[in-house]
């Protein structure tokens, strides 16, 4: 009697983290975060100043005022009254719409164009397989047929 000896679980740890969606997921997370400080360098730099040229301050400083008597510190923090910051609200929701665009519209749409590209290859690469599958068993049967003939023809002279 051989008793299969199952992998221990060292062996299935490192298995797992050999699978390529693994390291390709550790290598998407790294790549997002330096992303990210991208997105929001933007949103701070360029955004956040364009808005505030159409208002009086940065995107950041916008607030309103729950209950009086407000003051925001020099951190933002409210020292009284209850502030509610919906500006640095705003400035997230265009940093994740910034970020959402940029993936979608240079990772995702040009991926799912080339994937429709290779599909639709392998596609008509089968189709033209298809073609001569059908076109060589028609030879065959012509073959045949004509072999049944000759020899029906050749055994009817004897």
């Amino acid at each position: 009697m051989s008793e299969k000896k199952e992998p221990g679980v060292w062996e299935g740890f490192k298995a797992f983290l050999m699978r390529g969606n693994v390291v390709d997921l550790a290598v998407a997370v790294v790549i997002g975060a330096a992303f990210t400080n991208i997105v929001n360098s933007v949103v701070k730099g360029v955004i956040n100043p364009l808005v505030g040229a159409f208002g009086t301050k940065d995107l950041d400083h916008y607030s309103s005022c729950l209950k009086s008597p407000c003051e925001v510190g020099a951190a933002g923090e409210a020292s009284k009254g209850i502030v509610i910051m919906w500006g640095s609200v705003l400035s997230a929701v265009l940093s994740f719409l910034i970020t959402a665009a940029v993936v979608y519209f240079l990772m995702v749409l040009p991926m799912a164009k080339y994937l429709a590209r290779v599909a639709a290859r392998r596609a008509e690469k089968e189709g033209t397989q298809e073609v001569m599958e059908v076109s060589e068993l028609e030879v065959l049967k012509e073959i045949r047929d004509a072999l049944v003939a000759q020899r029906g023809s050749g055994h009817d002279e004897r």
